[in-house]
């Protein structure tokens, strides 16, 4: 999902949009590797290696990739992979505009 995400991160560049990365990697440095070699910008949360992270076990992770869509008001408004792009547009329109 790494290209679809940049994709994100560009089409949004300076507006309310952001994506958090939590990865099951097996370790720290592996998930830093990756994020080096594949040259991701946005901020990802190293969840202990494994199915069982911390993070991943208290949302109820139990597959990967999980996408949750979260709105500027802190709520999930979508966790279905196949609408990533019209939720995200909608919400973006919705945001109010970033403070400089």
């Amino acid at each position: 999902m790494y290209p679809h995400e940049r994709s994100l991160v560009e089409k949004y560049e300076n507006q309310p949009f952001a994506i958090v990365g939590v990865n099951s990697d097996p370790s720290l440095e592996f998930l830093q590797q990756v994020m080096k070699e594949k040259d991701l910008s946005w901020p990802s949360f190293f969840d202990g290696g494994g199915t069982g992270g911390p993070i991943a076990t208290k949302w109820g992770v139990r597959g990967w990739p999980t996408i949750y869509i979260i709105d500027h008001e802190g709520v999930i408004r979508s966790t279905n992979r196949t609408t990533i792009d019209e939720v995200v547009e909608r919400l973006v329109k919705a945001a109010p505009p970033l403070k400089n």
